[in-house]
């Protein structure tokens, strides 16, 4: 797991070059920019509603709301959990409109590493890509939620539950990003089912590609604007790695 981990890091080594090397900078305009609007929806909302949802709750607590430092808390609190909760909501929403625009994208990294041309590939339009791509982003998204609630009942353990939430939620936010990544790849070979399966085979690549994921994104503003082109280009490079070493086995 770990070496697949450290692989799928590694596969950002390089990108910069292979991206202009195929002049693929033009692709990742539009995603770009969906990008750099949702992250600025994201981030007006935790600073606009941080104070709102505070005030409410000391509201429901009128003792309490003498005492400046608890309304500064309850902020403190509201504005990290409008955060977290968009960070994966920006996740999703990146990834599910970003989808057909990052096909093509892949489609061109494959040719050039295997110099098979996409008429041997699964045909599908930009609407099927569309479609999957929301299809599958609102699967994980369900997923994730469902596997957070277990893992947030750690933080009550004493001593080591804190830290060890933190970072089983930081994996399984980046399983699901490298996820999302490598099916830009998966899409053209695989249906719905079988590329699930196949993430889950290779869930450290995964989890690898989605951690350079999440931290472009406390980068200001040029890491939302990058993260795309570069994830998603380092995720198909080495999925197509995957993919051509299983169909020799």
């Amino acid at each position: 797991m770990l070496n697949n981990i450290l692989k799928g890091i590694q596969a950002y080594f390089g990108v910069f070059g292979l991206i202009s090397k195929l002049k693929l900078w033009k692709y990742f305009f539009v995603p770009m920019l969906i990008s750099l609007i949702t992250a600025i929806i994201i981030g007006v909302s935790a600073y606009g509603f941080s104070d709102t949802i505070a005030n409410y709750v000391t509201s429901l607590l009128p003792d309490w709301a003498n005492y400046s430092w608890v309304t500064t808390v309850f902020a403190i609190i509201s504005n990290a959990g409008i955060i977290t909760l968009g960070l994966i909501l920006y996740k999703y929403i990146v990834l599910a409109l970003s989808a057909p625009f990052m096909s093509p994208v892949s489609e061109k990294i494959e040719t050039h590493l295997t110099g098979i041309e996409n008429n041997t590939f699964r045909n599908t339009s930009f609407q099927q890509q569309l479609w999957r791509g929301i299809r599958l982003n609102i699967r994980n998204f369900l997923m994730e939620l469902v596997l957070t609630v277990p893992i947030l009942i750690l933080n009550f353990l004493p001593l080591i539950g804190n830290i060890s939430s933190t970072v089983l939620l930081f994996l399984l936010q980046s399983y699901y990003a490298g996820f999302g990544n490598m099916d830009n790849t998966l899409e053209r070979h695989y249906n719905y089912a079988e590329s699930s399966r196949f993430v889950r085979n290779h869930r450290g690549m995964a989890i690898g590609n989605g951690i350079v994921f999440l931290l472009f994104l406390f980068i200001p503003i040029v890491g939302v604007v990058l993260v795309l082109p570069l994830s998603v280009t380092a995720a198909s490079t080495e999925t197509v790695k995957r993919i051509q070493y299983q169909k020799s086995l």
